[in-house]
């Protein structure tokens, strides 16, 4: 399974920060017909966000269109175990992407809404907070 990680940053190692508010962008469905939206905060780590694009594209056996809408460009470190304090800041270890509630995460196309909603529900099993299915307003559900 590949790692999805940023090509270059300008800074390797990154401050925790808090997760506060709604989400301000990316809350409303651009590409596709159907997605899934995030109701809860967290962390997503790129391992999870693959393992659920996985899911979507193994349900729809190469067919339709999957847009990812959040990419892991944060990184966690952490120190080795049974280590002590100090001696700086620990190596990187993984990419994660920070969800605020209301962020859409995945974007699907081009199949019907049963197979998307399938879809969507694998994917939500991967990822580490609740989310709602939703479909672009105008859609012809059939």
């Amino acid at each position: 399974m590949a790692n999805i990680l940023p090509a270059k940053t300008k800074y390797r190692k990154v401050q925790k920060g808090r997760n506060r508010g709604m989400a301000k962008g990316g809350d409303k469905i651009a590409f596709g017909d159907f997605a899934i939206q995030a109701l809860e905060r967290g962390k997503c780590t790129s391992n999870q966000l693959e393992a659920a694009r996985v899911a979507i594209n193994r349900n729809f056996n190469r067919r339709g269109k999957v847009w990812m809408r959040v990419f892991p460009q944060k990184s966690v470190t952490k120190k080795p175990a049974e280590t002590r304090m100090g001696k700086g800041k620990g190596a990187v270890e993984y990419w994660c992407a920070i969800i605020k509630p209301g962020t859409i995460l995945f974007e699907v196309s081009g199949v019907p809404l049963s197979m998307a909603r399938e879809a969507m529900r694998l994917a939500d099993g991967k990822l580490p907070f609740q989310c709602r299915f939703v479909v672009r307003e105008g859609v012809e559900i059939l």
